[in-house]
């Protein structure tokens, strides 16, 4: 069955959500749809109650880590953490409390795959701790992932073959469809269904959840084998679409 899957977006130290693909290292800022009052730890503690397992914490850039240590240490083992994680520190988020890490960009050398680097972090924490993160943009291949927060198309398309290649080497996989991150335009059904197909590993979906009936769509679509997140239309994130006690009850049928 598709279960809801918490997330905890982090920027420049605070919780928040945004449209994925204006996220930039330099120029403006980023288009926020929410900015939260609300510590990072706040909301851990509230999935922790609830139940809510299988989250993830991401760090949007720089100036976050003190808010992801608040996270991990109110639910020890109970959230995944993601941006900036490489083989020479996944062991410390590891340590401060995450269940798995999360890795994209680090798998890449100059926007190619590195085969080396994803065996060394397997090699270094186990594939049962990793969680590869095969973000995308629909490109003319169907998807391709993109790094550095979505910035950078890579060489590598998300495609069964690559997930068959990859899947060795971690514990579940995380795909953004960043093209419709934080859009609240209905989900990327044509992307979930190909993940749900292959059904390999674990694997949650992100990206444009803005009802309960995006949510159906994702268990029909996947034959119940594809997890999903819900950001900005989440009434917990200042959103009019989904409400939190909805997700609660949903993950408890």
């Amino acid at each position: 069955m598709t279960r809801f899957r918490p997330c905890i977006d982090l920027h420049q130290g605070k919780v928040k959500q945004i449209v994925g693909g204006t996220l930039r290292d330099d120029g403006p800022g980023p288009r926020e749809n929410f900015v939260a009052t609300a510590g990072a730890g706040e909301f851990a503690v509230k999935f922790r109650g609830d139940g809510l397992t299988g989250g993830h914490v991401i760090k949007l850039g720089p100036g976050n880590d003190e808010a992801a240590k608040e996270a991990l240490a109110a639910w020890p083992g109970g959230l995944q953490i993601g941006g900036g994680i490489h083989a020479g520190n996944a062991g410390e988020w590891l340590a401060a409390g995450a269940s798995h890490v999360i890795v994209t960009s680090w798998l890449f050398e100059s926007g190619r795959f590195s085969a080396a680097r994803v065996e060394e972090l397997a090699g270094t924490i186990g594939a049962g701790k990793l969680v590869i993160d095969l973000s995308c943009r629909r490109t003319a291949q169907g998807w391709t992932v993109a790094m550095d927060r979505w910035q950078t198309l890579t060489d590598l398309d998300v495609t069964p073959t690559t997930l068959d290649r990859l899947a060795p080497w971690c514990d579940e996989f995380l795909i953004h469809a960043a093209d419709v991150e934080g859009l609240c335009g209905g989900i990327d059904g044509d992307l979930v269904a190909m993940l749900g197909a292959w059904g390999g590993r674990p694997t949650t979906y992100a990206g444009g959840a803005a009802s309960m009936a995006d949510l159906e769509k994702v268990q029909d679509l996947s034959g119940g084998r594809v997890d999903v997140t819900v950001g900005s239309a989440l009434d917990l994130f200042g959103g009019t679409g989904v409400r939190y006690e909805d997700l609660v009850a949903w993950n408890r049928r």
